[in-house]
């Protein structure tokens, strides 16, 4: 074997912090052009000194607008969720449903439902 121990843990170490290299040139350029408040000129400025200088380029990427990035991506993931209620036709949330069904439990065990009662308004709730 001419290939010691620390010499494979030191290539996977390089080869991993490869990949995240690229996850996160991908992530700026990804963000570059989802970003509606830059225009194409500062688009494509910044995508040409991210592809032509990629370290200098993306770190000052993420000093420069590195906290917008998150604050875009929540905004993106929340318009994302209330397409996929609307498109669904779901009115209530999941989390809405288990505060339900919590609320129904509560009032079966209090006594204040019946099983059958119980029954039908969880169906109505599930559906």
């Amino acid at each position: 074997m001419d290939y010691p121990l620390l010499n494979v843990l030191l290539t996977m170490m390089w080869f991993f912090l490869w990949v995240v290299w690229f996850m996160l040139l991908f992530r700026v350029i990804a963000d570059i052009f989802h970003d509606d408040s830059m225009g194409g000129w500062a688009k494509a400025g910044w995508t040409i000194f991210a592809i032509i200088l990629p370290f200098l380029g993306v770190l000052i990427y993420l000093i420069v607008r590195g906290k917008q990035m998150g604050e875009r991506e929540i905004a993106w993931a929340r318009g994302s969720e209330a397409r996929y209620y609307a498109a669904a036709g779901e009115v209530t949330r999941p989390t809405d449903q288990a505060d339900q069904l919590t609320r129904l439990a509560e009032l079966k065990n209090h006594g204040d439902l019946t099983q059958e009662e119980y029954e039908r308004a969880k169906a109505k709730v599930l559906v």
